[in-house]
């Protein structure tokens, strides 16, 4: 099976649909492991698309393309991860602050927190205090995760997490943070619980600190 896990992995890396469909279908046909072929196979793939990210030495739009490959190969995995009982790793919220339309980086970080077993809320770009208090007073959250993509918009991090303060919820929620602008310093002096550097980090820090 090592050797398929491979071919999904570069699949993915290469944004090749049609081929991670396809070679999942025949990993389940052959009876592997789902959570094998999600964790050997597309985080892998994916992991790697990260850390190349990182590096410069790949770019926004090839990020995009393997992201949409993790996208297909999730629609043909789900039902079968469903099925044998893949419990959820736990529950996180997810948007980008107020006064800020950037998407791209929490999309990928929705992508690898679901990959990674979480159920994500999504709450979209341009999200008030009061929104991400509102989400978690409904849906009770493991993780609370915020993006910043303007210095001009990072202050409303440190607004979020006092409206949590004032409405008591502070203790009941993991925050992290993340995006260009944003460090592990400005993190730690806004008063935030972890920093993430990238969709990858964010993804192994959650599963980290929820485990």
């Amino acid at each position: 099976m090592t050797k398929l896990f491979e071919e999904i992995s570069e699949a993915l890396q290469a944004g090749d649909v049609n081929s991670v469909q396809e070679k999942l279908k025949k990993g389940l046909d052959e009876e592997a492991s789902p959570r094998d072929l999600l964790n050997e196979g597309l985080l892998k793939g994916m992991g790697i698309v990260g850390e190349k990210f990182k590096k410069n030495e790949v770019f926004v739009p090839e990020v995009l393309i393997a992201a949409r490959a993790m996208n297909a190969g999730m629609d043909i995995l789900k039902p079968a991860l469903i099925e044998t009982g893949v419990e959820s790793t736990g529950r996180i919220i997810i948007g980008t602050v107020k006064g800020d339309l950037h998407d791209i980086g929490k999309n990928l970080v929705k992508m690898m927190m679901e990959g990674s077993g979480f159920e994500v809320i999504d709450l979209g770009t341009d999200v008030s205090p009061e929104d991400f208090v509102t989400a978690v007073k409904e849906h009770q959250p493991n993780i609370l995760g915020m993006s910043a993509l303007l210095t001009t918009t990072m202050p409303q991090m440190q607004k979020t997490i006092e409206a949590l303060e004032e409405s008591k919820l502070r203790d009941q929620v993991l925050v992290m943070v993340g995006g260009a602008p944003v460090t592990d310093k400005y993190a730690e002096e806004i008063g935030a619980d972890a920093y993430a550097r990238d969709a990858a980090t964010a993804a192994s820090v959650a599963k980290e600190r929820v485990s």
